[in-house]
């Protein structure tokens, strides 16, 4: 049974009013900071299926590995894509899979409840602030120490980036543990990493070769994006010759959605794949991915590709693409001109 989006808007207004005052009562426990937090079992929370929001994940789960690097992590989540993105992280032990339709298997989506509460855990973290079933699961979970994900202001006085989705998880947990009395962790936070091993990224480079069939580095593009942050065909159409113009040394192709299309109409070798660590190995071995915001946008970073996202709708200090000279454009406050000035920095 398919919810109707005003259903869940209402439903997640809703729950955010029933539990935006959860963990105000929790009391953290009192610990001798001068000895090792001995954390070995730790569960992260981000019950969401789309792409982008499981490989917006990995930062989270790269810091606690790098501050506990004895533990073992459990993820709940929801649906199956967070097992080929966590695939190469050998810490995780389990991934808690809600059913993408828990009207449909109210069975298991109750059994996976009940395991958080039958669990005990070192440390619980909720990854989402703005989900409710998170800090629901937080709160109900027999754990030593809770980091609910509530927004401090004296983090987002210091940090700018703290509004990033991937970023403020990390900036909790890092002030959480000064909180308990433990030095501050001032290195650079995790990028998005899926682990590409070197035998992914070789077959990647012999699938790209196949493609291109010559020396050229290669310049990717995605053309597709859900809603109102899709761009018209006429628009990539305008975008793609250009780029043919600025960069007759690089090949341009095109990786094509799970639908199929293509809003240039396949004018440029393109190529289709169901799977993420395929999709994610051809991509590390282009010099750049050009896309509007999407889940594949986020698998390109994480790929640890140079990628330039388009932002039209979607604020880019939460979702923008960061890292390995990575950038985010919104098309309302830019034109081409500017466009080709940033790709220009990532590629000459």
């Amino acid at each position: 049974m398919k919810v109707p989006k005003v259903v869940n808007k209402i439903r997640r207004r809703v729950m955010h009013s029933i539990t935006k005052n959860i963990g105000k009562s929790y009391t953290d426990p009192i610990v001798d900071a001068s000895k090792k937090l001995d954390i070995k079992k730790v569960l992260i929370i981000r019950p969401n299926h789309r792409l982008g929001n499981q490989l917006l994940l990995t930062p989270i789960v790269q810091e606690v590995i790098n501050t506990f690097p004895d533990c073992k992590i459990d993820l709940f989540v929801k649906g199956g894509v967070a097992n080929p993105v966590f695939q190469n992280y050998k810490e995780i032990n389990k991934i808690i899979q809600l059913p993408k339709k828990p009207f449909n298997n109210l069975f298991k989506y109750a059994k996976d409840w009940i395991s958080i509460k039958s669990t005990h855990y070192d440390l619980v973290i909720n990854g989402d602030k703005d989900s409710s079933s998170g800090r629901l699961l937080t709160q109900i979970s027999k754990a030593t120490f809770k980091v609910f994900g509530d927004v401090h202001e004296d983090i987002q006085a210091t940090f700018p980036d703290y509004k990033h989705i991937s970023k403020y998880p990390i900036y909790n947990l890092r002030r959480y543990l000064v909180k308990l009395g433990f030095n501050e962790n001032t290195s650079p936070l995790p990028l998005l990493n899926i682990k590409l091993n070197t035998e992914e990224i070789t077959q990647g480079k012999i699938i790209l070769d196949d493609i291109i069939k010559n020396n050229k580095k290669t310049i990717c593009i995605y053309t597709n994006a859900t809603g109102d942050k899709c761009y018209s065909e006429d628009w990539w159409e305008t975008f793609y010759s250009r780029l043919k113009i600025e960069y007759p040394e690089y090949n341009i192709i095109e990786m094509l959605p799970i639908e199929n299309i293509s809003k240039i109409n396949f004018k440029a070798p393109h190529f289709y794949s169901k799977d993420i660590r395929e999709m994610g190995a051809i991509i590390n071995n282009t010099a750049i991915f050009i896309a509007a915001d999407n889940g594949v946008m986020h698998l390109a970073s994480a790929s640890l590709t140079p990628t330039i996202g388009f932002f039209s709708i979607t604020d880019t200090n939460i979702y923008e693409p960061y890292g390995n000279g990575s950038i985010a454009l919104n098309t309302n406050e830019s034109n081409i001109e500017d466009w080709i000035q940033s790709i220009n920095k990532i590629l000459k």
